[in-house]
């Protein structure tokens, strides 16, 4: 029991568990957009949070362990990711296999006690999640599509609480998909060199680090505009706007971070900065939705 919990620790450890934090504030964003349609009395809304955060950790913990399996061998010849715990040798392929397995359930679980319409979309986020980390072996758009990833599960969250979808929400989606592509670039500059020797797909092997850095800023700017088109489709107030102010101020802090001749901070703007701007987001929004109601 001891060995078990101690490579379950390691699973945790390798996937970056706390890095949850990184999706779980939109996730909660569209939740709580969905609960203010719902005259902020949906069913069950407690059980249901609960359900969507178990849902959200689920999936991306499949999902991170997939892609470790996936990757062991690339990263084994990366001298960057080397010392990972699969190649590594921390970890056996045979647990995580495992660890994706259970991870599966859960968010299967989830999503069934949720409704029916999530239950039936679990696969198709399933399928999205897992086909990222294929991606990079043929494509340079691997970084929109983990951008998608992260991007279904203000919608999935949405689903969650409405039991079906509104188009609305989809601008919460495309401005994580922005956000996540745009930093994913930036942290995929360190591996340029690599990528090149090994024919991997990624922004900076295909344009050079130096333009991909300004189509970071690009997608980052277009992640703002979508979120003043998603303050404006559902009326919110003036404290959601300060929100997005705030979030272009540690964007244009993430990048200032990092240039082409020199990505030593490059880990400061992908951790920190990052992790500051979704948990800051979901806290002014928040309180522009469940405490600014209209007519209070």
């Amino acid at each position: 029991m001891e060995s078990v919990l101690a490579r379950l620790r390691l699973t945790l450890e390798m996937i970056k568990f706390e890095h949850s934090v990184f999706a779980l504030p939109f996730a909660g964003t569209g939740a709580l957009l969905a609960i203010r349609e719902s005259g902020y009395a949906p069913p069950e809304l407690a059980w249901k949070i609960l359900w969507i955060v178990a849902a959200m950790v689920a999936a991306r913990s499949a999902a991170m362990a997939f892609n470790r399996l996936l990757d062991a061998d690339i990263d084994a010849r990366n001298p960057r990711t080397r010392a990972r715990h699969i190649p590594a040798g921390l970890l056996s392929k045979e647990f995580t296999w495992a660890f994706v397995a259970a991870a599966i359930l859960v968010f299967l679980l989830a999503a069934r006690a949720l409704n029916p319409l999530s239950f039936r979309l679990a696969p198709v986020a399933l399928g999205v999640v897992f086909f990222y980390s294929f991606t990079k072996r043929f494509t340079s758009l691997a970084h929109l599509l983990l951008g998608l990833s992260l991007g279904i599960a203000p919608a999935a969250a949405w689903i969650a609480v409405r039991g079906s979808l509104d188009a609305r929400i989809l601008w919460l989606t495309a401005a994580v998909m922005l956000w996540t592509a745009g930093f994913d670039i930036i942290y995929s500059c360190q591996d340029y060199e690599f990528d090149v020797q090994e024919g991997l797909f990624s922004y900076p092997r295909l344009f050079g680090i130096a333009a991909s850095l300004w189509i970071s800023r690009v997608f980052h700017l277009a992640m703002l505009v979508a979120l003043i088109a998603l303050a404006w489709v559902f009326r919110l107030g003036p404290v959601s706007l300060a929100g997005v102010g705030a979030v272009a101020v540690l964007l244009l802090w993430e990048h200032r971070l990092v240039k082409a001749s020199d990505l030593s901070r490059v880990n400061a703007a992908f951790f920190t900065v990052n992790g500051c701007i979704s948990v800051l987001f979901f806290v002014f929004w928040a309180v522009d939705i469940m405490l600014l109601r209209p007519g209070v």
